[in-house]
């Protein structure tokens, strides 16, 4: 349902405010303020051709000569990105006491860059590269400066920036040189889940443990129609949490959820915080504990 950015800024802080042991999954929808593209529209739906298999990636090389040829170009948006306001206050609540795990389905560690330490990139982290054979690893832009040198004539090319570092670039890349792995030749590909691909089990079992100590779920900037991030809500909903979600559409958990805003993130957030950081100032005032340390009481 769609509300004024007030009315569901103060819902949500009276939300986080009964549950505080959060457990937050974000999508894209964090991310666009900061000038990063998204894949889907508010119904959910693509609005734009869905992104490079891992099957795909991995078999052909004309494949891998056009991922690497537009991220030359792409990579741009997401190197040069600024955290958001959304960024920010998810930060603030962590500090707060207010989220158990952060649990992002974005690649680009503004999370991190904006001060939250309690976050799983369920999707890897497209900052990173990694040979497929041999697991060497190296940093995207190091790849990208070899790449650059390695191919002059696609280094000055323009196009509008598509999501994830990608851009809307079309042209012949059959020339385009790819930079394998510099210790044994094999295929280097960015840390990052692609379609086709499943997240780590580990990564995948340390944001179930997280789920298990929370007492509620806060879906934001997410339409959770990747499996991969639907999965936790529907675990969530059979264990009897609350779900919410804040977002500007539809998501794939609508039915589970026991709260939805369909505003825009950044002044909800905020108003949100403005709201709980007063909560805990007057609770300080009359020397009872803060919000922070009733959490951590209830924990031990």
């Amino acid at each position: 349902m769609e509300k004024s950015v007030a009315q569901a800024g103060v819902e949500l802080a009276r939300f986080i405010e009964q549950h505080p042991r959060l457990w937050v999954i974000t999508g894209a929808g964090v991310s666009t303020d900061s000038g990063i593209p998204d894949y889907r529209d508010a119904n959910g739906q693509w609005k734009r051709p869905p992104p490079v298999q891992h099957g795909d990636f991995m078999a052909s090389l004309s494949v891998r000569q056009r991922y690497w040829a537009r991220a030359l170009v792409g990579f741009k948006a997401l190197r040069e990105a600024q955290i958001s306001g959304a960024h920010q206050a998810l930060a603030a609540l962590e500090a707060m006491g207010f989220v158990e795990l952060l649990v992002t389905q974005n690649v680009d560690r503004l999370h991190q860059r904006a001060g939250s330490k309690r976050v799983i990139d369920l999707h890897g982290r497209a900052d990173l590269v990694k040979c497929m054979t041999c697991h060497y690893q190296m940093m995207r832009h190091a790849m990208h400066s070899e790449m650059a040198r390695m191919n002059p004539a696609f280094a000055v090319l323009n196009a509008t920036h598509a999501p994830d570092g990608d851009a809307d670039l079309e042209t012949d890349f059959s020339t385009f040189r790819v930079l394998d792995c510099p210790r044994c030749g094999g295929i280097l590909k960015p840390d990052v889940v692609y379609y086709g691909d499943v997240v780590p089990a580990e990564r995948r079992q340390a944001a179930q443990a997280g789920l298990n100590k929370a007492d509620a779920v806060l879906a934001v900037g997410t339409s959770l129609m990747v499996f991969s991030g639907y999965r936790f809500c529907r675990d969530a909903h059979s264990m009897g949490l609350p779900i919410a979600s804040l977002s500007l559409g539809v998501t794939r958990a609508d039915t589970l959820l026991s709260h939805q805003w369909r505003a825009p993130l950044t002044p909800v957030l905020t108003h949100a915080v403005k709201r709980l950081t007063l909560g805990q100032r007057a609770l300080d005032t009359h020397g009872l504990p803060s919000s922070q340390n009733r959490q951590g009481a209830s924990r031990s």
